[in-house]
């Protein structure tokens, strides 16, 4: 199986616990990236998991993801028409396009609907505006790179060298919050424009060369 879209290992039936350094974000760190970039917070029942306390990293990084599109400029090529939608793509991360899909059901950005795609082995990348890449492992960032060739794509990781292996956008997690740093060369690269506001929220943004 390509290692683009290699899938982690099912989970068993037994219920999840979020990581403990993120309890305590739940949902005022929603809001608050919600109040920083502008736009109207996402549907708590599409974030919060059974029990309604705590958001798991997965659904903070999905409302995040969400946040991005209306931030990110694609060119007119990117789309077949005027009418055509915005399309997220997930690999190697099945839960969270899950709570991506139910964020997204119904919005639309920049006057185009948004839809996710779960990506499998050999899914074809074409029409995909934002990808995001699940995981650390170099070895699927690279074979996604080298399939995206010059399409308008915005590739996000959560790696720890994603930024310098290609990515746009890479989440970390800093002071018990998840935050993201930007490569603006990356960006260039890959034909997205990203608008300051979305840049002033970021941890860190790399000009040149992370």
């Amino acid at each position: 199986m390509s290692a683009l879209f290699a899938m982690p290992p099912r989970a068993s039936n037994a219920p999840r616990r979020p990581p403990p350094r993120l309890a305590a974000c739940a949902m005022p760190l929603l809001l608050g990236l919600a109040m920083a970039l502008a736009l109207p917070a996402p549907p708590a029942r599409a974030a919060l998991p059974a029990g309604g306390a705590v958001l798991p990293e997965r659904s903070i990084k999905a409302a995040f993801l969400y946040k991005f599109l209306g931030y990110a400029e694609f060119p007119a090529s990117a789309f077949a028409d005027a009418n055509a939608p915005l399309v997220i793509g997930v690999a190697g991360a099945d839960e969270l396009a899950a709570d991506l899909a139910r964020i997204v059901a119904g919005r639309a950005v920049q006057g185009r609907p948004v839809l996710v795609r779960p990506l499998r082995e050999q899914d074809p990348l074409v029409g995909v505006h934002l990808l995001f890449i699940g995981g650390d492992d170099p070895a699927r960032l690279r074979t996604a790179l080298r399939a995206i060739g010059a399409m308008p794509t915005l590739v996000v990781t959560e790696s720890q060298q994603g930024l310098q292996q290609g990515s746009v956008i890479n989440f970390r997690i800093v002071e018990d919050r998840v935050r993201f740093d930007v490569s603006l060369e990356a960006a260039d690269r890959n034909s997205v424009k990203l608008s300051s506001r979305l840049l002033t929220v970021a941890n860190h943004v790399h000009k040149g060369a992370p």
